[in-house]
């Protein structure tokens, strides 16, 4: 399962051509940011499981 601050792969990439977007926030919302333009989006829950491809980089443990 994603957890904050993973590097993941949505199914769209971004305008910008990339498609690595890190986890920055969770909650009932889940907001990512652009690895390559800094582009931050914010979406539900919901939405982001079905646009969420794989995970790349798990976050480093504490």
């Amino acid at each position: 399962m994603y957890d904050l601050g993973d590097i993941v792969e949505m199914k769209k990439p971004h305008a910008c051509q990339a498609n690595r977007w890190k986890i920055i926030r969770m909650g009932a919302d889940i907001k990512i940011k652009c690895t390559n333009c800094g582009h931050i989006v914010m979406m539900t829950r919901r939405d982001f499981e079905k646009k969420m491809k794989k995970i790349l980089e798990k976050a480093p443990e504490k």
